[in-house]
């Protein structure tokens, strides 16, 4: 059930493979394993994505394919999980793992003013980025692991839930025919 309805959410094969941008990739894009949604596949790629949306730096979603492609997990899957980080989301995410990683530290967090330009990136991010990394690999780490161990328990669940199912259906069949004779 949730297979087929992820399914009905993801683009085919053909449509992905046949982008222009997608085809730099190459040949390997034809592995079966990057687009099948298995219980091995699936929680690596969401782990895959949210661990990448955690890096701090451009082409997330670039990076999350290669390595995709690399595991041989699905890339459907684990491309969009990079979306987290957004442009709404980034400055939260972000701060906090800088303040993770102050605290981590023992460092006092500093107060600086956040600007989009590159002179800031050069000098800004010059004094915090020991804490600032350090906070994005292990919140990047601890919520890809929380992730990959959710979907595989909730994956488990649904697997379960269906063989009960099936097991009622099978029971009220043997006991509707047991009642008409």
């Amino acid at each position: 059930m949730a297979r087929k309805f992820l399914r009905k959410l993801l683009p085919h094969p053909d449509v992905v493979t046949k982008n222009r941008w997608i085809k730099l990739l190459g040949p390997r894009l034809q592995d079966p394993s990057l687009w099948h949604i298995n219980r091995r596949s699936f929680p690596l790629a969401v782990a895959l994505g949210i661990f990448c949306a955690f890096i701090p730096v451009p082409f997330q979603m670039l990076l999350a394919a290669v390595v995709a492609i690399w595991w041989r997990v699905n890339i459907l899957v684990a491309v969009p999980m990079v979306w987290i980080s957004n442009p709404f989301t980034m400055g939260p995410m972000y701060y906090f793992c800088y303040l993770l990683g102050a605290k981590m530290l023992g460092l006092e967090p500093g107060r600086f003013h956040f600007e989009l330009t590159f002179d800031w990136l050069l000098s800004g991010l010059a004094a915090i980025w020991e804490p600032f990394l350090l906070g994005c690999f292990t919140v990047g780490l601890i919520t890809s692991v929380a992730s990959f161990v959710l979907v595989r328990i909730l994956w488990h669940l649904h697997i379960l839930s269906h063989i009960k199912a099936r097991a009622r259906r099978i029971h009220n069949r043997h006991r509707h025919a047991a009642q008409k004779r």
